[in-house]
C-alpha cells in the first residue's frame, strides 16, 4: 500500500481538498501508518497557503470505520498504550488548531476514530445516504473513546446528547446527527462535495471563520443542564441507566461516565485528553475489552465464510421464499426476509392462521414506525414484500423455503414432500426445526442433496443467530445457499452437523435441566435465577428462560433428549410432577413467575413451592450452583465438538451461544470461560458431582483426555484463574 497516494491533498486554489482512499483496503482505517501520514499533511497544511481544507474520502459507504482494531488488540499495558494515545491527540490537536476552517464531508461509516476525528473540525457536512452512520461504539469492544471523543463530543452536541451517543456505544444517521448538532448540514451523496468546496469558499470570503472550541449549550433544556444542579441529575440518572443495562459487569460504559463527569467543562485541552488516556488505559487492558475484540473479529469472520471449504462453491442468488407455516415463527422468519427487500410468501391451512403471520411482521415495522426509524412509505414498501396462500400458488418460483409447522417428525415429511413438488428443480428447502433429525426429515425429499436444517431462535426478528444444520446428503451448494441468505437477513449462521438438539440446545438443556435438579434440591427460584443473571451475567436465570420456552415444551426436549443421549440427560423428577400441570410459562401467564395480559414478568409464583412439595432453603452455594449447570455444558460442548463433531472449533461454539442464548460475551464463550479454570479443575469437578449427584456428571472422555495435560479448548496459553471468583462471576472494581 502506498500510504503517499492513499492520504493527499489536492490542490484546489485556495482550498486544500485531503482526500481519504487506502489503497488496497477495503475501508479507510486509522492505523499508525495513516496517522503518522495524516500528522505529516496537517504540519504541510499548517504553514501553506490554503485558506480552509476540506476532508474528503472516496471509499463508497466507508469515511473512517475508526482505529486499527488489531493494533489495538495486540496492545496489553498502559505502557504500550499512552504513547499511542498521545500521539493520536496530538494529531488531532494539531488539525483543531489549523490556522484555517476544517469542514468534513461525510459519507458513509464514521466510526470511532473517524468520528474523533470529525469532531476536531470546525465544520460537518453529511449525506443523506442510509449508509452514513457517525458515532462512537468503542463500548461495544470494552474500550472507551481514547482519540479525544469524551472530551470533544459533548462540547459540540452537548452533555444529553453526548452520553445517550458514548455509553451505548451509539452511532446516528445523519438527519439525528443535524438535530443534535453533530453535522452542520445533510445533503445528497451527489452534491456532498460540491456543496463541502462551496462551505469552503464561504470560509475564504470570510463568511464562516474558525469556531472557538468552547463548550456550548445548545437549547433551553441543555442550558438547564450546564447547572451545577442540572449537571448533577444527568450524570446520576446516567450511572443508574448504565447499571441496570450492564449489571456492573462491563467496566467501558461507567468508566466513559467517569471521564466525561471529569472532564466536562475543563478549559485545559492536555489536562482533559490526559484524563481521557488514564481511563481508557484502564479499561483497554482487561481480559472483558480482549474477549470483546475477539467477538468482533469472529462476527467479521462469518461475514468472509461461505459456509462451506470449498472456495469454488458459490451460493444460489435468492430474491424470493416460500414459508410453510404462517404462526408467529413463520411470521418472524417472513419479516426479516421482507425486511431486507426478499419476497416473502407464507402458505398455511386457514386465513386465521395467515394473518397471525401478517400482523406478527405487521406489529414489528409499526413498532418502528412509532420509534421514527421508519417512514409510512418504506412501511408499505416493507409490507409489500409479504403475501400469503392457501395453496402452493407462487412457489414454483421460489428460490428458497424454509418449513416452519407443527413439530411432528411424520407431518413435517409429508408436507416436505408434498412442498418439493411444487416448487422447482433447483429450489432449496430448509427446516426451522429446533429438535428433530434433519437427516431423517429429508428421507421426505426427493433431493436430500436439497435439504438442510434453518434453525432461528425466537423471537426471530431479535435473535442473530442461525444455525445452519447439515443432514448427511445435504449438498454444499444448498449450505452456501442458506448460509449466504441468513446473512443477507441480517442474521449471524453458523454451520452445525445434524444430531440431538443440535448445539445451542444441546448445550443449553442440561443448564435447564440442571436448574430443576437445584430446585429438588432446596434452591428457591428467586435465588438460583438471581446467582445466574446478576452474578453470572446471564440474560435471564433458567427458570425464567424455562417461562418463556413454554415448561411444556421444555419437559417435551428434554424428554427427546434424555432417549438420544442417556443418563446424562437425566429427567429430573420434579419434571414429572410439572408434566400434565396448568403451567406452561408466560404463554399461559403462569409459570415459576406470574405475567399480566401483555406477557411483562409479575413475582415468583409462591405457591408453585406447595404444589411441587417444595421447602426452598438456599444451602446450595453459588459455586456449586453455578458450577453445576455450567460445567455439564462444558462437558457436553466438549462431546458435541470433540467427540461427534457437531461444530468444528472452539470459536464456532463460542460465537453460537453468545448469539444464541446470550452467554456472557463479557466472559469470551462458554470455552474460554473453561479455558480460564483449565480442564483439569473442571474434570476434579465434575468426578465430585458425580460422586453426589449421578451420572448425569460424568466427564467426557475428551475432556479427561484435555486434563491429563490441563490443555485448553483454544490453542493459545490463557491464565488460570482463582476458580472460585471466576465461577461466581466477581464484578469488576471501577
Amino acid at each position: 500500500m502506498s500510504i503517499q497516494e492513499s492520504l493527499k491533498i489536492i490542490d484546489k486554489g485556495e482550498i486544500a481538498l485531503l482526500e481519504w482512499d487506502l489503497i488496497g483496503e477495503k475501508v479507510n482505517k486509522l492505523s499508525s501508518p495513516v496517522m503518522t501520514r495524516l500528522k505529516e499533511l496537517v504540519s504541510e497544511l499548517k504553514t501553506s497557503k490554503y485558506k480552509a481544507v476540506v476532508l474528503i474520502s472516496r471509499k463508497p459507504k466507508i469515511f473512517i470505520a475508526g482505529a486499527d482494531i488489531e493494533e489495538i488488540k495486540n496492545l496489553k499495558t498502559q505502557e504500550e498504550f499512552e504513547p499511542v494515545l498521545k500521539e493520536a491527540h496530538s494529531i488531532f490537536n494539531l488539525l483543531e488548531d489549523l490556522p484555517m476552517p476544517t469542514i468534513a464531508a461525510i459519507h458513509g461509516a464514521c466510526l470511532g476514530g473517524g468520528c474523533e476525528l470529525v469532531l476536531a473540525c470546525d465544520y460537518r457536512i453529511a449525506s443523506d445516504d442510509k449508509s452514513t452512520q457517525i458515532g462512537l461504539p468503542e463500548v461495544k469492544l470494552g474500550i472507551i473513546p481514547g482519540f479525544g471523543g469524551c472530551v470533544r463530543l459533548p462540547r459540540v452536541v452537548g452533555l444529553q446528547a453526548a452520553l445517550d451517543i458514548i455509553l451505548a456505544g451509539k452511532s446516528v444517521p445523519s438527519d439525528k446527527a443535524r438535530k443534535i448538532g453533530l453535522v452542520d448540514e445533510v445533503v445528497s451523496a451527489k452534491e456532498l462535495e460540491e456543496r463541502a468546496l462551496a462551505m469552503a469558499k464561504e470560509c475564504v470570503l470570510g463568511q464562516r471563520k474558525k469556531r472557538q472550541k468552547k463548550y456550548s449549550a445548545k437549547g433551553a433544556m441543555n442550558q438547564v443542564m450546564e447547572s451545577a444542579l442540572g449537571r448533577a441529575l444527568v450524570f446520576n440518572q446516567a450511572r443508574k441507566l448504565t447499571l441496570k443495562e450492564s449489571k456492573g459487569f462491563y467496566p467501558a460504559p461507567l468508566k466513559a461516565l467517569e471521564v466525561i463527569q471529569k472532564t466536562y467543562g475543563y478549559s485545559n485541552r492536555e489536562k482533559a485528553l490526559n484524563t481521557e488516556m488514564n481511563g481508557f488505559c484502564k479499561v483497554a487492558t482487561t481480559d472483558i475489552s480482549k474477549y470483546l475484540i475477539d467477538l468482533f473479529y469472529m462476527l467479521e469472520d462469518v461475514k468472509k465464510q461461505t459456509g462451506v471449504d470449498k472456495p469454488e462453491v458459490k451460493p444460489l442468488p435468492v430474491k424470493s421464499m416460500g414459508v410453510l407455516g404462517a404462526g408467529t415463527m413463520g411470521g418472524g422468519i417472513a419479516y426479516v426476509a421482507a425486511d431486507k427487500g426478499i419476497e416473502a410468501r407464507m402458505k398455511d391451512i386457514s386465513n386465521e392462521a395467515l394473518s397471525i403471520g401478517f400482523k406478527a411482521a405487521r406489529s414489528i415495522w409499526e413498532k418502528k414506525m412509532q420509534r421514527r426509524r421508519l417512514t409510512q412509505f418504506d412501511f408499505e414498501q416493507k409490507m409489500n414484500h409479504i403475501s400469503g396462500t392457501l395453496d402452493y400458488s407462487g412457489f414454483k418460483h421460489m428460490d428458497v423455503v424454509v418449513e416452519a409447522i407443527v413439530e411432528d417428525m411424520e407431518i413435517k415429511k409429508k408436507v416436505i414432500g408434498e412442498t418439493a413438488k411444487n416448487c422447482k428443480e433447483n429450489c432449496i428447502m430448509a427446516t426451522n426445526t429446533s429438535s428433530l433429525s434433519v437427516t431423517e426429515m429429508a428421507n421426505g425429499h426427493p433431493k436430500p442433496e436439497n435439504f438442510l436444517g434453518m434453525h432461528f431462535f425466537n423471537p426471530v426478528d431479535k435473535m442473530p443467530l442461525v444455525e445452519v444444520i447439515r443432514g448427511e446428503k445435504t449438498s454444499d451448494v444448498a449450505t452456501a445457499t442458506i448460509f449466504d441468505l441468513a446473512k443477507k437477513m441480517g442474521k449471524t449462521p453458523v454451520v452445525v452437523k445434524d444430531g440431538p438438539g443440535f448445539l445451542v440446545n444441546r448445550l443449553l438443556v442440561p443448564w435447564m435441566s440442571e436448574a430443576i435438579f437445584l430446585l429438588q434440591d432446596g434452591m428457591s427460584i428467586e435465588k438460583l435465577d438471581r446467582i445466574y443473571s446478576h452474578k453470572f451475567g446471564m440474560p435471564m436465570g433458567p427458570c425464567r428462560l424455562l417461562d418463556e420456552v413454554g415448561l411444556d415444551v421444555a419437559i417435551k426436549v428434554v424428554k427427546i433428549f434424555y432417549k438420544s443421549l442417556g443418563s446424562r440427560m437425566e429427567i429430573p423428577k420434579l419434571m414429572e410432577k410439572l408434566e400434565g400441570n396448568t403451567r406452561l410459562g408466560k404463554k399461559n401467564g403462569k409459570g415459576f413467575y406470574l405475567y399480566d395480559s401483555k406477557g411483562k414478568q409479575l413475582s415468583v409464583d409462591k405457591s408453585i413451592y406447595q404444589e411441587l412439595g417444595l421447602e426452598p432453603n438456599d444451602k446450595v452455594d453459588e459455586k456449586e450452583v453455578i458450577e453445576r449447570g455450567i460445567f455439564r455444558m462444558i462437558n457436553e460442548a466438549a462431546m458435541a465438538m470433540l467427540e461427534e463433531k457437531i461444530c468444528e472449533n472452539p470459536q464456532q461454539c463460542d460465537l453460537a451461544m453468545i448469539m444464541g442464548t446470550g452467554f456472557p460475551p463479557f466472559r469470551g464463550g462458554l470455552l474460554k470461560y473453561a479455558d480460564t479454570f483449565g480442564s483439569e479443575y473442571i474434570v476434579q469437578e465434575l468426578e465430585i458431582y458425580k460422586s453426589r449427584y449421578g451420572e448425569r456428571f460424568t466427564p467426557a472422555a475428551s475432556l479427561v483426555n484435555m486434563a491429563k495435560t490441563n490443555k485448553t479448548f483454544y490453542t493459545r496459553p490463557i491464565k488460570v484463574q482463582n476458580a472460585e471468583s471466576t465461577s461466581l462471576g466477581i464484578q469488576p472494581t471501577l
